[in-house]
């Protein structure tokens, strides 16, 4: 009698562990295709974790395309330790499709992939040391632009860097590459004379007071203005990789045309790609406020403009104040902006622009990009970057489809 007791009580237990184990893993299948016309590399596939509903903590996940491993990442994008986003790459061929299957699970893993981003941030203290930080957040009226080391976040994919500026400007500033790599991390933004000799890039554009490449401006309807004043700036770094990494601009009651906006700009970098996704939330949805993006224009730049979202332009000029150690750069620029968000196309001193709206939403995107002359792998004509930009907004007006079947 006791001997079936205890054997009961062993099934019993086994099933628990079983249904436990069933519990905290969960797979399922997604299915990405391809709708455009032409093959694409290293397409990003992000799956908000909310629309799975695990019913249990994730703490990995694990991707394959057959027996193939994917490599992937989990993002926890507000802050509450808990992941919000499945993020990986795939390649596609011209309107095909590949199906995948995802599984995650509550039990943490100690795999690595290799990095395909790198993204740093560091304050500098009285002694010159760089001391890493992930999020800093000051009062609108202070300014550690010169204790930010490259003056804010900076990060990279093999084929470019950028930074963004810790000020009111919040510029987006770029580092161009001869060679595809990760340079950031021994460089810092600034190589030595050392670096430049083993073939490093460097800072390719003097933005000063413009919108760099793409970054988010208001709009006093003759050019565009900074962001200010305001109540509180944070920029964070809230993913370093190994598929993409991912840093936020934060400000608290701007002052703008009549309201008082919590608004934060968020610029997405994957691996293998030379642009940025840029997206922008509002606390609440906006009125009638106008704001701008766009390109600098850069001194005796030839632009070009398809007048329904997409901005560019192909310049040479001198990317620091130092005219003897640098010699000036030739870069190409775009900036392309959905045409649902689109209001005018305007022109000021500063910047090739788009004026934006987006009444009632609290959302809207932009995307960047830029090549460096330099480029061994790159664009060498403005003609050549054009037709590339042209390219670049059609397959980005053709994303993948991502299909979960659970």
């Amino acid at each position: 009698m006791k001997k079936k007791i205890f054997t009961a009580l062993l099934l019993l237990c086994t099933l628990s562990i079983a249904a436990e184990a069933q519990e905290t893993e969960k797979s399922f299948t997604v299915e990405v295709s391809n709708t455009w016309n032409k093959a694409k590399a290293d397409e990003p596939v992000v799956i908000k974790l909310s629309e799975i509903n695990p019913q249990f903590r994730v703490r990995s996940a694990v991707v394959m395309n057959g027996n193939e491993e994917i490599p992937s990442q989990l993002d926890d994008l507000n802050g509450d330790r808990r992941p919000d986003e499945l993020a990986f790459l795939v390649d596609l061929p011209a309107k095909g499709k590949k199906t995948l299957t995802v599984t995650l699970s509550s039990a943490k893993s100690d795999k690595t992939y290799p990095a395909r981003v790198y993204a740093e941030m560091l304050v500098s203290d009285k002694r010159g040391k760089h001391v890493p930080v992930q999020s800093v957040t000051i009062p609108g009226t202070s300014n550690i632009y010169n204790q930010m080391h490259h003056h804010g976040p900076a990060f990279e994919s093999e084929l470019v860097a950028y930074r963004l500026y810790f000020d009111h400007k919040q510029t987006v500033d770029i580092y161009g590459k001869f060679n595809k790599g990760f340079e950031i991390k021994e460089s810092q933004f600034y190589p030595t004379d050392e670096q430049l000799a083993r073939g490093f890039g460097d800072d390719v554009l003097m933005v000063g007071g413009s919108c760099g490449v793409g970054a988010l401006k208001g709009w006093d309807g003759k050019k565009a203005t900074h962001i200010t004043p305001v109540a509180t700036l944070t920029e964070r770094i809230i993913a370093y990789g190994p598929v993409r990494t991912i840093s936020e601009i934060e400000v608290a009651d701007w002052q703008y045309q009549g309201s008082e906006l919590n608004m934060t700009n968020r610029y997405t970098l994957y691996g293998g790609h030379r642009d940025v996704f840029v997206e922008t939330f509002f606390e609440e949805p906006l009125k009638d406020e106008v704001f701008c993006t766009g390109v600098v224009d850069i001194k005796g730049s030839v632009s070009y403009s398809d007048h329904k979202g997409l901005i560019g332009c192909w310049g040479t000029d001198w990317p620091v104040n130092d005219t003897v150690k640098y010699a000036k750069e030739t870069v190409g620029l775009a900036t392309y902006i959905p045409q649902k968000y689109v209001k005018d196309e305007v022109k000021d001193k500063a910047n090739y622009l788009y004026t934006i709206s987006a009444k009632g939403n609290n959302y809207f995107t932009h995307n960047i990009t830029f090549t460096s002359m330099k480029e061994t792998f790159g664009y060498k004509t403005p003609e050549d970057w054009f037709a590339y930009i042209r390219e670049w907004k059609d397959e980005l007006e053709h994303p993948a489809v991502v299909k979960v079947k659970k």
